[in-house]
């Protein structure tokens, strides 16, 4: 059965509203005979008289009266439906799903971002997923994630690129009860015999025995830094890991220690679709852009034996 189309609905809710067939056709800028047609054709395609008509007067019938209802109520809907899909298209609605690692949570970089988007974009909602560094390239690429916070240096498919959003260094965490504590700051080349426990991301622990010029000893590679942590603080082992760690994890057992000579760089970028194509995600990335990098502070020399702890992952 053919349905009433906008056009016949506007033309009721003219005529329903100014209870004139003139005065309705002047508002909407047509013909009064085209107006007459319109909802001629519309008491037809509903099955049902909507106006009682004179040449003096216009009335609402009973069949009108309720269907004038619902007919208001869905050009209120076609009319949000339009305004949200503007706001759809300037990226201020829609969804992003955000990968992290969690160092990047505890550089703060992730929350700082999302939460002044949201503020200024509250129609974008987020769905966070904690990943693992080198499927980066694969959930980008089907789409299972939009934009994910790394730690670099990650290989990356052609049509997937990073900004640097936090600069960072690399610190010692070693065993409390280890001579080299002692150190306020321990020259690569000390670390010659030590076993490193390697976090997901090991180009710290790289660089540091290159600059001491040995083969570094690996020991087991846990996943978190959590766990690399603990791994240290049964003795034994020592890890290279992220200067915002030493902020944010204090386990018993464990010191932090600078690196002797120029700080070993590290840090967080995000990574994302070179060819974006969702109107919300391209606003996101302008955003993280707009913010630039965040770098951290001189490391201390010493670091605390105890900082504030947080419970965390890497």
């Amino acid at each position: 059965m053919r349905q009433p189309e906008l056009r016949h609905i506007r033309a009721f809710v003219s005529v329903a509203q100014h209870l004139h067939f003139s005065r309705a056709a002047e508002a909407l800028g047509i013909a009064a005979p085209s107006l007459t047609k319109l909802i001629q054709e519309m008491e037809r395609l509903v099955g049902a008289r909507l106006f009682h008509r004179t040449k003096r007067s216009v009335a609402l019938t009973a069949a009108g009266t309720a269907y004038l209802a619902d007919a208001l109520a869905a050009l209120e809907h076609l009319s949000r439906a339009g305004e949200r899909a503007q706001f759809a298209e300037r990226g201020e609605l829609g969804r992003i799903a955000v990968g992290y690692v969690f160092s990047a949570v505890y550089a703060g970089v992730l929350q700082d971002a999302i939460r002044e988007f949201r503020a200024a974009q509250p129609g974008v909602e987020f769905e966070l997923e904690e990943i693992v560094m080198d499927q980066v390239g694969t959930l980008l690429r089907n789409e299972t994630i939009d934009v994910a916070y790394v730690r670099p240096p990650v290989r990356y498919p052609e049509d997937v690129e990073a900004v640097t959003v936090h600069h960072d260094t690399f610190v010692l965490a070693l065993p409390a009860d280890s001579p080299l504590a002692a150190h306020d700051a321990v020259a690569p080349a000390l670390l010659r015999d030590a076993c490193f426990v390697l976090p997901e991301q090991d180009a710290g622990t790289m660089e540091l025995a290159r600059r001491g010029r040995f083969a570094p000893k690996l020991g087991p590679r846990p996943g978190s830094l959590a766990a690399v942590l603990a791994r240290v603080a049964l003795g034994g082992n020592v890890a290279v890991v992220p200067r915002t760690l030493a902020d944010c994890i204090a386990l018993p057992g464990v010191v932090y220690r600078a690196v002797a000579g120029r700080a070993i760089p590290s840090g967080v970028a995000l990574a994302f679709r070179r060819h974006e194509r969702e109107p919300a995600v391209r606003a996101f990335l302008r955003h993280v852009r707009q913010r630039g990098t965040t770098a951290s502070a001189p490391l201390p020399a010493p670091l605390p034996p105890s900082l504030s702890a947080r419970a965390g992952k890497p």
